[in-house]
């Protein structure tokens, strides 16, 4: 049996009948999607004795999870599933050309193989290697449910690409952050349990709002500079990121037979848009993730790093993370080894990410010959040119390939310099929800001018 006739077997998502699914319904499913995963993510395992990957909740956001519910592995799987397809394909190892149907329907099967593989094989080693412990006689059972809870999310992405707006992985990522933004701004009840709005004065907040005021009022400036630079710093990546995503090169096309009409295609700054970042960031967080559980299961440390409170402090794991280098100044705390962990981590987001970009935009039908096809399909043309594949395609080649490289690593540099200047929550993570609100705003304006205009719709490939 070859791999096109086991594609078969793999239950998906029945598609739409209609071309183009309309506004009402993929707004109802988003929100069924949406409910489904809070429900899911305050579903405990049943079986589990102990938890040893609570300390590691700062990665659960990246990873689009809460560890210890029945959705443990998160997003995990799918972006494992992604990256080694796309460097696979990447690399030539695979040769799968995604501008053609069939293609494009071996790339998808292929990546859900890979999916399916890494749900069983997280679930496993979450479990045997005491990550998520099971009482004794329940190893099965807790196995069992982390994959049930991995083909929910996997089904639940699945459903939100072809009847949501757009990619589920990014949606369960941007609820996970806005969540955590919201409780790291408003927390009153502290790790210990204590509500500091009945002891104000001497129970210490948690939320950067409530320390902010606190400090202020016990006139601990420490504190209080400490607080405020993190709300600071999340006002300026905001407001950076919506200035950075408005910059666009936008190229006149105009209808072969319908003379003096012509519509202007944008070509975003950040041209894979916000792939990326995610890709590059749950990679160095299942590094992280992997390297506590081997030191919780073999009782030491390793290569990945040695960790401490959840927190890495030497290896791999270390010099590829980031550590909050503006409070530690501010509180007096910044040794020469967190400035030169603080390059590492911007070096390392910046190659990762622009390879990851490169990557992300030949396997996704985003390259220059596959736009230039749309373009010829959909009767458009560039203004000024005749209506030619190949001259299309050399024109855009003037301005894909660039935007990929420098938009991958400005998106990088981005994402690093926010991780180490700190914010309310992971700066990585600050960047992604912006992002990715963004985007679905984008999806949601694109429906409505694909509404009007019947060729652009068929330009944007049917959505």
């Amino acid at each position: 049996m070859d791999l096109k006739s086991l594609f078969g077997y793999i239950p998906e998502i029945t598609p739409p009948e209609e071309k183009k699914v309309g506004f009402n319904v993929k707004l109802k499913w988003t929100l069924i999607i949406l409910v489904a995963f809070f429900v899911l993510a305050n579903v405990p395992l049943f079986g589990i004795s102990s938890n040893s990957l609570s300390q590691f909740k700062y990665l659960a956001i990246i990873l689009g999870t809460d560890f210890g519910s029945i959705i443990s592995l998160g997003i995990g799987p799918i972006v494992m599933a992604s990256i080694i397809l796309q460097l696979l394909t990447g690399a030539g190892i695979i040769n799968i050309d995604t501008a053609t149907t069939e293609g494009k329907k071996f790339f998808q099967g292929l990546q859900k193989i890979l999916t399916f593989f890494f749900i069983i094989f997280e679930a496993c080693v979450y479990v045997l290697m005491n990550g998520l412990e099971a009482a004794p006689g329940f190893t099965l059972i807790v196995i069992i449910q982390l994959i049930l809870g991995g083909l929910a999310i996997f089904y639940m992405d699945e459903l939100s690409n072809k009847w949501g707006f757009g990619s589920g992985v990014s949606l369960f990522i941007a609820a996970g952050v806005s969540w955590q933004l919201i409780t790291s701004a408003f927390q009153f009840v502290n790790q210990q349990g204590a509500n500091c709005l009945t002891n104000f004065s001497n129970v210490a907040c948690s939320g950067q709002v409530l320390v902010l005021i606190q400090s202020l009022v016990n006139k601990d400036m420490t504190t209080f500079l400490s607080a405020l630079a993190a709300i600071i710093v999340t006002v300026i990546v905001f407001l950076a990121v919506v200035w950075a995503q408005s910059l666009k090169v936008e190229i006149p096309l105009s209808y072969g037979i319908v003379r003096g009409y012509g519509i202007k295609w944008p070509l975003s700054f950040f041209y894979s848009n916000v792939i990326p970042v995610i890709l590059t960031a749950a990679l160095i967080a299942n590094l992280q993730l992997f390297g506590g559980l081997l030191q919780n299961w073999l009782g030491h440390a390793t290569i990945l790093g040695e960790f401490s409170n959840g927190q890495a402090i030497s290896g791999l794991s270390f010099w590829l993370g980031s550590t909050n280098i503006l409070s530690l100044a501010i509180k007096g705390g910044l040794l020469p080894q967190y400035l030169i962990q603080g390059v590492i981590h911007i070096i390392a987001f910046a190659i990762l990410c622009t390879i990851f970009s490169i990557f992300w935009v030949k396997s996704s039908s985003m390259d220059a010959k596959s736009q230039a096809k749309n373009i010829i399909s959909s009767g458009l043309q560039v203004a000024g040119f005749r209506q030619d594949v190949r001259i299309i395609e050399s024109i855009l080649d003037r301005y894909i390939m660039p935007l990929t490289v420098m938009g991958g690593i400005a998106i990088g540099l981005l994402a690093a310099f926010t991780d180490l200047l700190g914010a309310m929550v992971s700066g990585t993570a600050i960047l992604l929800v912006i992002m990715i609100m963004f985007q679905f705003y984008q999806s949601i304006a694109q429906q409505h001018m694909t509404d009007m205009n019947p060729s652009l719709r068929k330009f944007m490939g049917g959505q």
